[in-house]
């Protein structure tokens, strides 16, 4: 037996650990791009929180001092409940993690598919020869585009539109803000062409190309192509141009004026235009300087798998913390603010017409302790005396603690007032905290304990029994004592905690028990649990003869949180059916 008890032990302690190690990856380690101090405080948030739950449990049952019981109650069982919504936020988080990442998938799949809109980079161009503008789109080249002239030892010919001049050198220049100057420029093989020069700043440009050494002015295009190579006979030249005194820049040895940046022809510092050695101005044209914007027929890069992944796991692990600090946060008000007043018509065949409408103020699972203390216990106080009850039904599991530590927090207890009086019967855990203290404790406050024994009220007989927890103590329920020799022509009302003493009830005759013990499961999914282990998990039901009603408690054990299970008072209104 005690191998077997080792082995359940290192199940659970296995699944603890791995379900844990699971948690922290996907919150903390699946959420950063390396080691860190996320991760370090994942660790300890996690681990510090279950030594935080195991310090707070066995501070209770070992009877530590009660403020070290205070200190580690609210976080130690507030983590508890916080890891296992967690662990169910990031449970549900597996199932929409393929969902998610194959969406995002498609979606950028069909963003790569798409058509991309062309950039903005078409310049019109106006060619010497025809004057006609051209449209072309320019790319932005990783280097200088030369443009070609003809041969240096060459005559110069007049080059078509469209055609590129070969074997042109370029100068760089420098342009001046000058005012727009129209200079006269005879082309040898074209006829007469005049180009007007500009006179914006422009910057710097490499396609401006210089007069040959003939200083007639060859016709200039744009060369269509996006990257064009010099090749090594028409390597570039820079040739200085000095000033002259008057500040004027004489024209180069070759004979050919320099060309502006946009193909105009700078004027001097006397206002007059540079011209070359034969006294002609080479003809100009306005070569737009192309944006540096990206190749439309490149392909975009796509989403990185590892961003992707970074990306969905961060929105999972937000979504489950989200979803189980809102859970906990809120099942913890609804305990805080005091239990809710439910009401239930129970009709009794043996009830006399003159009980009809008689109320019963059922509340069980108080649990006051190291959470709910004085406060609290007066909230529910306040709530019973308002259903203004014929009777008042305190159902067990009134305390966590001994009557040294809580019998301050019970204290409010005398105040249930009632026509005909208050009955208190034990559940399991006050055979955790000392019941006979207990018993002797709420007889002192003005309740009437009922251990395995039966009053008689004006028109039915109640009866309550021990919890079977005093079984190790020698105090378990004996229903023969409370219900042997009663007369069964009357109405039966049992007092008992647990719902599983529904099947002796039963055998005794009696018409309603009343129970509590569940809580209802308390925190969802706890009620799959709870109902495996109890006839009836929460309300009436019946078996037989006899009915059952459970009720979920006034407060809670362990976390002071409830989830799909509301705290309760409920007023029990018996009807006759002689009514």
């Amino acid at each position: 037996m005690v191998i077997v008890f080792a082995l359940v032990a290192l199940l659970v302690l296995s699944v603890l650990v791995a379900g844990n190690w699971w948690l922290w990856r996907r919150l903390f380690r699946d959420t950063t791009r390396g080691p860190g101090f996320v991760r370090r405080a994942g660790v300890v948030v996690i681990a510090g929180g279950w030594a935080l739950t195991i310090g707070a449990l066995v501070a209770e049952r070992s009877g530590a001092p009660f403020w070290l019981q205070q200190v580690l109650a609210w976080p130690g069982f507030l983590w508890l409940a916080l890891s296992m919504y967690l662990m169910l936020g990031v449970l549900a988080g597996e199932v929409v993690r393929p969902l998610l990442r194959r969406w995002l998938e498609r979606r950028a799949r069909a963003g790569e598919s798409e058509p991309k809109p062309v950039p903005a980079g078409v310049a019109p161009v106006t060619s010497p020869d025809t004057g006609a503008a051209d449209r072309q789109t320019l790319t932005h080249a990783s280097g200088p585009t030369p443009m070609r002239t003809a041969a240096p030892d060459s005559a110069p010919t007049a080059v078509p539109t469209g055609e590129p001049a070969t074997g042109s050198t370029t100068a760089p220049t420098t342009v001046p803000a000058t005012a727009p100057t129209t200079v006269p420029a005879t082309a040898p093989a074209a006829g007469p062409a005049t180009a007007p020069t500009t006179g914006s700043t422009a910057a710097p440009s490499t396609s401006a190309t210089a007069a040959t050494k003939t200083g007639a002015a060859p016709a200039l295009t744009t060369d269509p192509s996006p990257t064009l190579t010099t090749s090594p006979s028409s390597a570039p030249v820079t040739d200085p141009i000095p000033t002259s005194a008057n500040g004027s820049a004489p024209a180069p040895a070759n004979g050919a004026a320099p060309a502006s940046a946009n193909g105009s022809a700078p004027a001097s510092a006397n206002g007059a235009a540079p011209t070359s050695a034969n006294g002609s101005a080479p003809t100009t044209a306005t070569d737009p300087t192309p944006a540096s914007t990206p190749d439309p027929t490149a392909p975009s890069r796509p989403l990185a798998t590892p961003t992707r992944r970074l990306f969905v796991s961060r929105v999972l692990a937000g979504a489950a913390a989200a979803a189980a600090v809102g859970t906990v946060g809120y099942g913890t008000y609804g305990v805080v603010r005091g239990p809710k007043v439910k009401r239930v018509t129970v009709p009794l065949a043996k009830l006399p017409r003159a009980a009809h409408g008689y109320r019963i103020a059922v509340v069980s699972d108080i649990h006051l302790g190291p959470v709910l203390g004085r406060g609290f216990a007066q909230k529910v106080v306040d709530t019973i005396n308002g259903t203004q009850p014929d009777m008042i039904a305190v159902v067990g599991d009134l305390v966590d603690g001994s009557v040294k530590d809580l019998g301050p927090a019970a204290a409010p207890l005398a105040g249930l007032r009632a026509r005909h009086g208050a009955f208190f019967v034990t559940g399991n855990h006050e055979y955790f905290s000392g019941a006979e203290q207990w018993v002797e404790e709420v007889r002192r406050l003005g309740l009437r304990p009922l251990e395995n024994a039966r009053t008689e009220l004006p028109h039915f007989d109640l009866a309550g029994v021990n919890d079977v927890a005093g079984e190790s103590e020698g105090q378990g329920p004996d229903f023969a004592k409370a219900l042997g020799d009663r007369d069964t022509a009357r109405a039966c009302v049992l007092l008992a905690h647990q719902p599983i003493q529904i099947h002796d009830a039963v055998d005794h005759g009696v018409d309603l028990q009343l129970s509590g013990h569940t809580h209802g499961g308390q925190l969802w999914p706890g009620n799959l649990v709870a109902e495996l282990a109890n006839p009836t998990l929460a309300g009436l039901d019946r078996y037989g003869d006899t009915q059952l009603y459970v009720s979920r408690g006034a407060g809670a054990w362990g976390p002071p949180t409830r989830v799909g299970a509301p705290s309760d008072i409920t007023v029990i209104e018996l009807a006759s059916r002689q009514a």
